[in-house]
């Protein structure tokens, strides 16, 4: 990925509803090569998707926690589907360390986390981190340069 691609996911990061020609002034190009970028991003699967960034608070949503978990296993939740599905679970991290996931969840009050809590136990005993605040909430990407490379690490 060059300049401009990092340009154009900037941009998109920012505000994924720009249309193809406002994206190409942002980034001083044209509306053709703008969109064959984008393409091309999108097929490489560098762009994901698009989505809006809400408010979980005024959603309705507003008690937020990380809950770590070390089950392993057939009786993991890596390996239960239907955790995705449920609608407070919004992340799930597979990590090293003692534990073997880390669940962000969402709740509508305490009483409902307390519920979650409940339905993760089946899992493992959960340790629990309750969100007081979030400082910073979300920070898009920005190209890697400058920063050290898994081949710089192994030398």
């Amino acid at each position: 990925m060059d300049e401009l691609d990092w340009a154009i996911l900037g941009e998109l990061q920012r505000d994924a509803r720009l249309s193809h020609s406002q994206l190409a002034k942002r980034v001083h190009s044209t509306s053709p090569t703008v969109s064959s970028r984008v393409r091309k991003l999108e097929e490489s699967g560098v762009i994901a998707g698009y989505s809006a960034h809400l408010d979980a608070d005024r959603a309705g949503w507003p008690v937020m926690a990380f809950v770590r978990l070390a089950c392993y296993g057939e009786s993991c939740i890596l390996n239960d589907p239907s955790a995705q599905e449920r609608p407070e679970i919004l992340e799930i991290h597979r990590v090293v360390g003692r534990e073997c996931c880390i669940v962000k969840v969402r709740a509508v009050n305490t009483a409902h986390f307390e519920a979650v809590i409940d339905l993760l136990a089946n899992y493992s005993p959960p340790l629990s981190t309750m969100v007081l605040s979030s400082p910073l909430q979300w920070s898009g990407l920005t190209p890697p340069s400058g920063l050290p490379t898994f081949d710089s690490l192994t030398e």
